[in-house]
């Protein structure tokens, strides 16, 4: 049985459902605001959606700028100590000519695939690490001349 109620001034007041003596609390026009809750709800996790993905991809792309940049960083510093190393003497052992350079630096396995190759053309060294892949890693190169 449905009873309508009304107000003083002849404006109806909420509708109220009563079954055998007890009541539901639930207002008739609740019903459709669920349909609006339903598509706030779809709006807001759009723009949430909209919000997030871009910020997780931007957060993939910077992991692997950082990743060659530590790369990058490593090599810089093996390629530098090494030809300390050579300009300090070390380089009267290699013959003129483009060879392949050994590093005994431990970091040097932290490094992605690559390798070391030094060039000595009279008094002018040049060593360099080159990636086998270029995957986002760049080329070190140090040069020096020999006293």
């Amino acid at each position: 049985m449905k009873i309508k109620i009304y107000s003083n001034s002849g404006t109806r007041i909420l509708p109220m459902e009563f079954k055998q003596g007890k009541s539901s609390r639930r207002p008739a026009r609740c019903l459709s605001h669920y349909g609006f809750l339903q598509i706030d709800l779809v709006v807001g996790l759009a723009v949430l959606a909209i919000a997030i993905l871009p910020l997780g991809y931007a957060f993939a792309r910077e992991r692997q700028v950082l990743k060659a940049e530590y790369f990058h960083s490593v090599a810089n510093e093996i390629v530098d100590g090494e030809m300390e190393i050579l300009a300090a003497g070390a380089a009267k052992n290699f013959p003129d000519g483009t060879q392949n350079y050994s590093v005994h630096a431990l970091a040097a396995k932290r490094l992605p695939p690559g390798h070391f190759q030094l060039t000595k053309n009279g008094h002018q060294l040049r060593l360099e690490w080159l990636a086998d892949s270029k995957f986002g890693v760049r080329t070190v190169t140090r040069e020096t001349t020999l006293p």
